[in-house]
């Protein structure tokens, strides 16, 4: 027999959010100031290429965008990088590298891009999850270009600025989140901007399929059935 006590649950859509990039909602911490103030001070760079390197989420794209946008460059993915494409690609005299990775990317394009943007005065900004020290790479001369590079490293959050991010990333999907709320996901997260990334999205989309507000009481039940 049919439970008609029992309340429908709503269908629930996990819909793209977009996050904002811009310099006003770009969070700082002792773990990314250094990157912070590199992109600040712009033009008035160590070198003129500079390397982002990162764990995943750690805020590497969010830096390069307010860069491109204060400084007009392009922005390419190291993977989408050819030879060919290069002068293009420094046309306006500052390029963003995206996601330069260990054999993925064409060498003898981003030997060509790091040689032209030296001889045009280019600015250069890279973004990497590791140092290029670590890269296995075919060209010695490349080898040799890749590790000279200004390395500025982002860590993972502290507590105070993971905090700040889950209350940001709730926002950026319209959620305000409890204290009481922040505080439980804080201290049983993973201590990266990719789980606070997550566990948003994850009480999002159990509050709209149970139509219930995200409260402590949802959390417990979301983390729990995450473990």
């Amino acid at each position: 027999m049919a439970d008609h006590d029992a309340r429908p649950r709503q269908l629930a859509f996990a819909l793209p959010h977009a996050e904002s990039l811009t310099r006003d909602n770009f969070l700082e911490g002792p773990s990314n100031s250094a990157a912070l103030a590199l992109v600040d001070r712009w033009p008035d760079w160590p070198s003129r290429s500079v390397l982002l390197a990162g764990p995943e989420g750690c805020g590497k794209s969010h830096l390069a965008a307010i860069w491109a946008e204060q400084a007009g460059a392009r922005v390419v993915s190291a993977q989408a990088l050819d030879e060919q494409g290069v002068p293009e690609a420094l046309a306006t005299g500052a390029l963003v590298i995206e996601n330069l990775a260990s054999g993925a990317f064409d060498e003898r394009a981003l030997f060509h891009l790091m040689n032209l943007a030296r001889e045009e005065g280019a600015f250069v900004l890279f973004t990497a999850r590791a140092a290029p020290s670590s890269f296995a790479v075919s060209l010695p001369d490349l080898n040799s270009r890749l590790r000279a590079l200004a390395v500025v490293p982002i860590g993972s959050p502290d507590d105070a600025l993971l905090r700040a991010l889950i209350v940001k990333l709730a926002a950026d999907r319209q959620l305000i989140l409890d204290e009481t709320v922040v505080s439980y996901v804080e201290r049983r997260i993973e201590r990266s901007v990719a789980a606070a990334r997550d566990i948003v999205a994850r009480l999002d989309l159990e509050s709209l399929r149970l139509g219930r507000p995200v409260t402590r009481a949802l959390a417990v039940e979301v983390l729990r059935d995450a473990s």
